[in-house]
């Protein structure tokens, strides 16, 4: 059986990372983070990146990994988040994939 992938999706400012963040609790998940603009370090205003005290209540992947001048292609960022997932799951854990659409 294929591992599980619970998926939050919408329009910025909607309320994904609150959501995420209640059923990740709930649900023993790990988060994510499937925006372009996360993975960059440095730009934390106007990318919407969970607050540190967000990122506390459980392991978040893909953001601040990439510096701004780093080009990361789409095709990078799926490997990323499958290599995510699967490690999640290795775990005993629910991934759980979370993005925007940055509008």
């Amino acid at each position: 059986m294929r591992p599980r992938l619970l998926v939050i999706t919408g329009a910025t400012a909607v309320g994904k990372t609150d959501l995420a963040l209640e059923l990740a609790q709930r649900l023993d998940g790990e988060i994510i983070s499937a925006d372009s603009r996360q993975i960059y370090c440095q730009m934390d205003i106007g990318t919407a990146k969970p607050t540190p005290e967000q990122r506390a209540v459980c392991s978040h992947h893909l953001i601040d990994i990439a510096e701004p001048d780093e080009t990361i292609s789409a095709g990078q960022i799926q490997h990323l988040i499958a290599d995510a997932h699967a490690g999640i799951a290795a775990r005993g854990r629910l991934p759980m994939l979370v993005g925007g659409t940055g509008q």
